[in-house]
């Protein structure tokens, strides 16, 4: 284990123990709230049940302002920083109200063991750290995340790693002798709230739109990168609007010059019509940096937070690679919610009215339904969820300015040309929990020396014709999946919890290759970032 995996490893069990039980119960309005899937269920039930018009659910990270109405018992994870009460100050009144501050700390530990029953060998994840944070006068915040440590993976994600050298989310992945990789990771951010209406933030991390499981317009699949961003909520609408810093894998050769960079601006305006009816809008635009034939930074055309990107780049001759989206969700009847997206890479209406398969019509579309405290039972929930993309979207003519950051998609991670089923039901009782997740995709693969859209590191310009292209064309994959966990909440405020769970997976082709892979895992965590396994 590397001198940093190690140190984040001890520091993250010496928290653990030395202050569990010391919880702080007041978040400022100005920090930001990470959460998983099984954590962003909790925000759902509540949200679903007690429909807020000022609470807009279809952006990610949260502000903890906007959860100031949530429930402590509904949604237990809020509050599970622990204060340290030597460095905190709080004043309720007198001229000094202002001089108040804490200083807060999660510890993160991320200890499994699992049998891969195909390679016949147990694999191990042995991580930690800490995620801290500074809070002076309820509206500026300061907060670090640092974690690493020894992972070793079933064959099934050990692949995509032992291909790209990269672990999803989480960066580079250093091979050790026995197969295992080491890896390290640092986000966090600056964050400040002047009024209840903006908050301004400068820092390294992710952002996820959508109500689904997955996204099609921005996840938390790639690693994070350097992002500076404006959070405006006035009456029913929040815009937000943020411009990033990432870097192009494609051309890598093991040296971090070889690493290219590019950036991107996003604007997301979401508007509450009703407290059930939420109407999103989305666009971006990504562009390369320095490349052989220029040099090329920051491009001040695209600073304007509010311009639509389409005019704004005819109007400088632009060949940068933007994308709009819509998000709609509504609430109904207490206990469910549907929600869906569209994005459009490309949209030529005279080529769509053709229906002759032009390669640019490069849309996508998800559609979903949860479905809480299932037929009146207290803690079911169920989801299902529909996601389909067509060939040659999120790519581009430079590979530079694909939808990607560190060689991961910053959508969906299967790519394009695909269309993909998920189910969920989960049942809590108190501190218990079982659920079951199941996913079954069809995925058009690129057949040998030809491009035919699925993945988005290739040219659009390498296509092998312009018309006749339909979605899950080539080679076609069909991958099931299906994920049974059972999960016990030792303390519910710090997320720690012990987790066992059977993965059975599937993959086949119309060439004939099929693959089992049969995966049992226990493990112990606080980590509350989301890992998938499920690409």
């Amino acid at each position: 284990m590397n001198t940093l995996s190690h140190r984040c490893f001890r520091l993250s069990v010496s928290l653990l123990f030395f202050s569990a039980s010391c919880f702080s119960q007041n978040d400022p309005q100005s920090q930001n709230v990470f959460i998983n899937s099984d954590a962003q269920q909790s925000i759902d039930q509540w949200n679903i049940k007690h429909p807020d018009i000022e609470f807009h659910s279809d952006f990610k990270p949260y502000l903890s302002s906007t959860l100031a109405n949530f429930s402590d018992t509904s949604v237990k994870f809020l509050h599970y920083p622990i204060k340290n009460f030597f460095l905190s100050k709080t004043v309720n009144e007198g001229p000094d109200k202002r001089n108040q501050y804490n200083f807060q700390v999660l510890p993160i530990i991320d200890l499994q063991s699992g049998y891969d029953m195909v390679a016949s060998k147990f694999v191990s994840e042995t991580y930690g750290g800490a995620h801290v944070k500074l809070n002076i006068n309820n509206d500026f915040t300061f907060a670090l995340t640092a974690i690493g440590g020894r992972v070793s993976y079933p064959g099934f994600i050990d692949t995509s790693i032992q291909t790209t050298g990269l672990i999803p989310g989480l960066g580079r992945a250093y091979k050790n002798n026995d197969g295992s990789y080491n890896f390290s990771n640092i986000t966090g951010y600056l964050s400040y709230s002047p009024n209840k209406v903006f908050n301004i933030q400068l820092g390294k991390d992710k952002h996820f739109i959508g109500d689904g499981y997955r996204s099609l317009l921005l996840s938390d699949f790639s690693t994070g990168n350097p992002y500076f961003g404006i959070n405006a909520h006035i009456w029913r609408i929040q815009y937000n609007v943020w411009y990033s810093w990432m870097r192009d894998f494609s051309r890598y050769d093991g040296s971090q010059k070889s690493l290219q960079n590019k950036f991107g601006t996003f604007h997301y305006l979401s508007f509450n019509a009703t407290k059930r009816l939420t109407i999103s809008f989305f666009e971006n635009v990504i562009w390369q940096g320095t490349d052989t034939n220029r040099v090329r930074t920051f491009d001040v055309n695209y600073l304007n937070p509010v311009v639509f990107y389409r005019p704004q780049e005819y109007s400088v001759g632009s060949p940068d690679n933007s994308m709009i989206g819509l998000n709609i969700s509504a609430k109904l009847f207490n206990s469910l919610k549907l929600y869906g997206q569209v994005v459009a890479d490309e949209f030529y209406l005279k080529e769509i009215l053709a229906r002759k398969g032009w390669w640019a019509n490069k849309q996508g579309f998800q559609l979903g339904a949860k479905y809480i405290n299932a037929f009146k039972v207290k803690g079911l929930t169920l989801q299902a969820e529909y996601n389909e993309v067509r060939p040659y979207t999120y790519s581009h003519g430079s590979v530079q300015q694909n939808y990607a950051n560190y060689g991961q998609a910053l959508a969906h991670p299967l790519g394009a040309n695909f269309k993909e089923g998920l189910f969920f039901a989960s049942y809590r009782a108190n501190r218990w929990m079982i659920s079951l997740q199941g996913l079954y995709a069809i995925i058009g693969m690129d057949t040998l020396h030809s491009n035919l859209g699925q993945n988005i590191f290739l040219s659009y310009t390498t296509r092998p014709y312009d018309y006749g292209h339909k979605t899950t064309q080539g080679n076609k994959r069909t991958l099931l999946q299906s994920d049974i966990k059972f999960t016990y909440y030792v303390i519910p405020q710090m997320n720690l919890r012990i987790e066992v769970g059977y993965i059975q997976r599937s993959i086949s082709d119309e060439k004939g290759y099929v693959l089992q892979s049969p995966y049992l895992y226990l493990g112990v965590k606080t980590s509350i970032h989301q890992f998938y396994r499920d690409y």
